[in-house]
């Protein structure tokens, strides 16, 4: 009577829900091609809430037993189709393979898989939710849907029709649904597949972590050990390539699997749903408070961010342009699905690799998709053979595509061999790299290629100091030109911001960073100065949240000055033989800087001040790249005196004031067919 009941309770929630015309609608298509199939298969979507609402015991059933509420399904679907002569060819129950979609599972603990802890009930077949980032995935293979079989002695009345439907179960390898031992319960004799009844579909497995696991490949460090693994996922038909690596998931799926020795656990896929993260509110009050202050100035709110910043790694006012650099490039980041266009590549070039190493470990933490290099991994895709003998060949991420919409801070760029070198160059210009799958070497007659986009930004350094470096010195560098003969120059144009983190200029002062270091030793975790109390890591976390989901929009002489100082730059760095050495990406840096200080600012619209920064600082880098031009830019222009107060500060935007000048008069000067106005005019 309780079977009975739910398939009543089934068949008025089909009915309500519109699963039933559904159902009509595919027994349709498979009606009319006039084939026979061993097996017909059928999606139904559950609302789990619907469900238990209108019937609790069909609802626990599914939720908890989703086996066997298939099968109340199965039964219903059966009698509909032969009621309403839905299928010709169908005879038997067992040819109706119902999958049962879930939309979502009730928000209680016990319904979530937290694979950074270990639980014993992992083996039990029914629903969990989990969510976790893809790190690997395997090309796509086939498997069987399900098989007929029939018995081998023709005697038996068992070996005709459709009384041996062999269909894959979750969690169920190849060999559980088809293999050659089978037996008929009739006579005993052994039960043949019809091959040409074989229903074939199409399988994925993937590979996710939980994004806790991200602080292994950030340079996290914290007192408290913690331990992850990663989750395989098998993706079934509908499924398979609905999930890319780098992207974020929530899963519904039932455990499968369970490795004792490796704790692995394998997960049968229900529903896939892409995590959109959650947009923050705002800033803190200290934030909020310090931007009403500043609100006269367009430049004095981002100087003071930079001049605070990372105070426990750095006393503040040290680093001044590097900081600001970083931050620019950290608003430039996305959480979202939308691809990451406007990346901030940064190369350092510094005498002090230690101090620069731990600023910008310190940095890559403050947004999510921050990404330390290990350096006994890849950076771009690898190819593994599987190891749960399906013949496809598995995708490792590597740290490029787990730092998909963040930074991937990759270390010295000296320590990488030239072939690594000319591969990250490759893709760094086209923002995209293609894995070749060779055919034979993996068991396949024919090549295969995938291509991926690289959508994060690149941050690295080179050691001024390095012996090898020391060696190899260029006496012929122009006027302001860096001598970085130890990279190839192709390597080093690709990056949008060259620095010149020297601690022995007026810029970097070298006396309060051994003051620091000396006071930090001493007290690892005091808060030296008052900047890093009324400022913490928090705060700046939820700043940079913020600003980097501000949509922003050029004004119209924000857009015609970009434009301007483009040509204009593009012409006195052009000769008759090299031609110009402004790329065409150069136009699209200088964008990204401009959106990035009124990201940094939290406005939504680009003005010609930000405009002006980033001028600045492109034009900075490009003078550490090819020498001084006759729009000279001093290298300390963007932070010309140290901002010790109001008075400094004020000093510093006249300076600036007179920089916006200068810009304008050169883009008059040497950007014909230009619109550039003065204010007045």
């Amino acid at each position: 009577m309780s079977n009975l009941k739910m398939k009543e309770a089934a068949l008025v929630y089909l009915d309500r829900s519109g699963g039933l015309q559904k159902f009509i609608n595919d027994c349709k298509y498979y009606n009319d091609s006039r084939q026979s199939y061993a097996v017909y298969r059928f999606n139904i979507l559950i609302n789990p809430s619907d469900i238990v609402e209108l019937d609790a015991e069909l609802g626990n059933h599914i939720l908890h037993h989703p086996v066997k509420a298939a099968e109340v399904f199965q039964s219903v679907c059966f009698i509909a189709v032969k009621t309403l002569s839905l299928i010709g060819q169908l005879q038997t129950e067992t040819q109706i393979n119902i999958v049962l979609k879930l939309t979502h599972l009730p928000s209680l603990p016990s319904y979530s898989l937290n694979f950074c802890e270990f639980r014993l009930d992992y083996t039990s077949q029914r629903f969990y939710m989990m969510q976790g980032i893809v790190i690997a995935m395997t090309t796509v293979t086939k498997y069987t849907q399900g098989a007929r079989f029939l018995c081998s002695d023709e005697a038996c009345p068992l070996s005709k029709g459709f009384q041996y439907i062999r269909v894959h179960a979750p969690g169920a390898t190849e060999s559980a649904t088809v293999r050659n031992d089978f037996l008929c319960n009739l006579c005993s004799s052994s039960l043949q597949e019809d091959r040409k009844f074989r229903v074939l579909g199409d399988k994925q497995i993937v590979e996710i972590i939980t994004a806790k696991a991200l602080h292994a490949f950030q340079g996290y460090s914290n007192t408290q050990p913690f331990r992850f693994q990663s989750l395989t996922i098998f993706l079934r038909d509908e499924l398979v390539n609905k999930m890319s690596i780098g992207n974020e998931y929530k899963i519904i799926g039932i455990p499968t699997c369970v490795k004792t020795l490796q704790t692995s656990v394998c997960i049968e896929a229900n529903s896939i749903t892409f995590c959109n993260p959650k947009v923050p509110s705002g800033i803190t009050d200290n934030f909020r408070c310090l931007l009403s202050l500043t609100s006269s100035s367009c430049w004095k709110f981002t100087a003071i961010l930079a001049n605070i910043f990372a105070s426990h790694i750095l006393p503040p006012g040290t680093y001044n342009f590097l900081k600001l650099c970083l931050l620019m490039s950290l608003v430039q980041t996305r959480d979202s699905n939308k691809e990451l266009e406007d990346c901030l590549d940064i190369l350092i070039i510094t005498s002090d690799t230690l101090l620069v190493d731990r600023l910008l470990n310190y940095s890559i933490n403050l947004v999510p998709r921050g990404i330390r290099h290990p350096v006994s991994t890849e950076i771009f895709p690898t190819l593994f053979r599987n190891n749960y003998g399906t013949g496809a060949v598995s995708i490792q991420a590597g740290s490029a595509l787990l730092a998909k919409g963040g930074i991937c801070f990759i270390g010295d760029l000296a320590s990488y061999k030239k072939d690594k070198l000319e591969q990250l160059q490759s893709v760094m210009e086209s923002r995209s790299i293609t894995v070749y799958i060779p055919g034979k070497k993996f068991g396949d007659d024919t090549n295969q290629q995938t291509t991926f986009p690289i959508q994060c930004s690149f941050w690295s350094f080179i050691d001024m100091d390095s012996s090898s470096r020391k060696n190899m010195q260029k006496t012929n560098t122009l006027i302001g030109q860096m001598d970085c003969s130890l990279i190839p120059a192709n390597l080093v144009e690709v990056f949008g911001l060259l620095i010149n983190c020297n601690e022995s200029s007026p810029c970097h002062p070298f006396l309060p960073t051994v003051q620091h270091t000396l006071k930090k030793a001493i007290d690892p975790e005091g808060l030296l100065y008052l900047a890093s109390k009324q400022f913490t890591t928090e705060d700046f976390e939820k700043l940079l949240a913020f600003a980097k989901n501000l949509n922003v929009e050029f004004s119209l002489e924000a857009e015609r000055m970009v434009h301007g100082y483009y040509l204009a730059s593009r012409r006195i760095r052009t000769d008759s033989i090299c031609g110009s050495k402004l790329s065409a990406s150069a136009l699209k840096y200088l964008i990204s800087l401009s959106e990035a200080h009124a990201r940094l600012n939290l406005r939504n619209k680009v003005l010609k001040e930000d405009v002006l920064i980033a001028v600045l600082l492109f034009e900075t880098s490009l003078t550490l790249k090819y020498g001084a031009t006759v729009f000279c830019v001093a290298p300390n222009a963007v932070f010309p005196f140290e901002l010790y107060n109001e008075e400094y500060l004020e000093q510093r935007d006249i300076y600036l004031t007179q920089c916006q000048q200068q810009l304008l008069q050169f883009i008059a000067t040497y950007g014909p067919g230009t619109a550039v106005f003065a204010s007045d005019e």
